[in-house]
């Protein structure tokens, strides 16, 4: 599998990511140990996780993994840091929050550093520059390799790369093509800072499949009470059209519409990384057989031209 620096840093990482936000939840270790032999098997190494993933446990799982399913030295831990505030979704960017949220990581993982560290939105109850230190005292100690954020507006991103004394190298946001709002700033600012995009959702949530286009299938997220909230918002109007768009020209290539759209993504520049969430091996296996070559300019144009986002 082809690999490429994180933005202008040294981080290597396999355009294919595995995301692990599933694990603990949808299906089993087995399952989970199967999706991680497949994807290293296939040369992947960026695995993306965090602690609020199942509660702890998809790191828990993947701990449970490294050594015996796969060497550490194999992977590029890619980790969201923090814990949600208590009675709140909204999580804790504190120093004290982040750096146990770190070593909390660190302990279920099994593992004395992370590769990469990923900062959360931004927190109101906590000034940036508090935020900013957490992030600098990982780094300086080496318990983070590589530091950025995720899930940053543009702006954002912008003014925490200009007030860190130290490198920023990514930003994991969701990007694909039912979702191009990364186009506005974040794009723009990461390429001018020498950052990485980490995308994630690149399959939009598993409707650019198409497999929801003419019925739910058994198994499938949309057919979860846990997981449909997570793929409604895709399920009509201009989705569907972006959907039927993919599929035709996926066809008249002879290939599957998930190929094409990751094909898509990965020509975008700036994107360092596609990450990807399997609910089976099966699926992974399919995604993983993706080429990552440039498609066609016509189709391509087509695709930017159909899935275009809305004017602000």
């Amino acid at each position: 599998m082809q690999r490429r620096n994180v933005g202008t840093s040294g981080l290597a990482v396999s355009v294919l990511g595995l995301g692990t936000m599933t694990w603990g939840q949808d299906g089993d270790e087995e399952s989970a140990r199967e999706q991680l032999r497949l994807f290293t098997d296939a040369g992947g190494t960026l695995v993306e996780t965090a602690g609020r993933y199942g509660e702890g446990r998809a790191e828990a799982m993947l701990g449970g993994f490294i050594g015996d399913t796969v060497a550490r030295s194999e992977l590029v831990l890619a980790v969201q840091a923090g814990a949600a505030r208590a009675g709140t979704h909204r999580t804790d960017a504190s120093r004290r929050g982040l750096l146990d949220s770190l070593d909390a990581s660190m302990s279920r993982l099994g593992t004395d550093h992370v590769d990469l560290w990923l900062a959360p939105a931004a927190d109101p109850l906590v000034p940036l520059s508090e935020t900013l230190s957490a992030l600098e005292t990982a780094y300086t100690s080496g318990r983070a390799r590589y530091v950025g954020v995720s899930n940053h507006a543009g702006w954002e991103f912008a003014r925490a790369a200009a007030t860190a004394g130290f490198p920023l190298v990514a930003n994991e946001v969701e990007y694909s093509l039912l979702n191009r709002d990364a186009e506005r700033e974040v794009i723009p600012a990461a390429s001018a800072l020498g950052a990485g995009l980490l995308a994630w959702a690149p399959l939009g949530r598993g409707v650019l499949t198409g497999k929801y286009r003419t019925s739910t299938p058994a198994g499938s997220r949309r057919a979860s009470e846990l997981w449909a909230p997570y793929v409604e918002f895709y399920l009509e109007g201009r989705p569907l059209r972006v959907v039927d768009a993919l599929c035709t020209a996926a066809k008249g290539l002879d290939l599957q519409p998930h190929e094409l759209a990751l094909r898509w993504l990965l020509a975008r520049g700036t994107v360092a990384s596609a990450v990807v969430g399997a609910r089976t091996p099966q699926q992974l296996k399919e995604i993983l057989q993706t080429k990552t070559e440039p498609i066609a300019g016509q189709i391509a144009e087509a695709l930017d031209e159909v899935s275009a986002p809305r004017s602000a």
